[in-house]
């Protein structure tokens, strides 16, 4: 996989901009969000073949500008990987407490015995698809890319597959 899930992401967000932000309260406009934080359980594919596990803790911050709402996460595998990172992800709703979502995080990737992905700055876009409960709870299938966009010699990428459940904070 290449940049394609990143780019995706951002069209989808600029579009929702362009049609909804845009026209109501201003393109980039504050607004509050529901914070969150979550974590994701996830198969970490590397060259198309399963290689581990990871676990992947993350915030939602509960601000938003356009349809851009805050976002960290941490996350690390069996080989001792660790990833830590900051980006944005936006949200499309579908009724009756369908969602799709996605993201995009640069961030510091620190390698331990898991394969070379060229370099310690790690791009992480994902989209994913799931469902909010009524008490604000969520539980989502995301897929996502990480690789450095080719600011490195190497850059062969990674990918994990996971299911997330994220809690409210208020």
């Amino acid at each position: 996989m290449d940049g394609t899930l990143a780019a995706i992401y951002v069209l989808a967000a600029l579009l929702d901009m362009g049609l909804t932000d845009c026209r109501e309260a201003g393109c980039l406009a504050a607004s509050g969000a529901q914070s969150r934080v979550w974590v994701q359980g996830a198969a970490v594919e590397f060259d198309r073949e399963i290689i581990g596990e990871e676990v992947f803790v993350g915030l939602d911050l509960g601000t938003a500008r356009g349809p851009f709402q805050p976002v960290i996460g941490l996350s690390a595998n069996g080989d001792g990987d660790a990833w830590i990172g900051a980006g944005v992800k936006t949200q499309w709703r579908f009724g009756g407490g369908w969602f799709a979502e996605g993201a995009l995080m640069p961030g510091y990737h620190d390698r331990g015995d898991g394969p070379d992905l060229g370099g310690s700055l790690q791009f992480r876009s994902a989209l994913g698809v799931g469902y909010e409960f009524g008490s604000g709870a969520t539980l989502s299938v995301h897929y996502d890319h990480r690789s450095n966009g080719g600011i490195e010699t190497v850059n062969p990428g990674l990918e994990t597959i996971g299911l997330r459940y994220a809690m409210p904070l208020n």
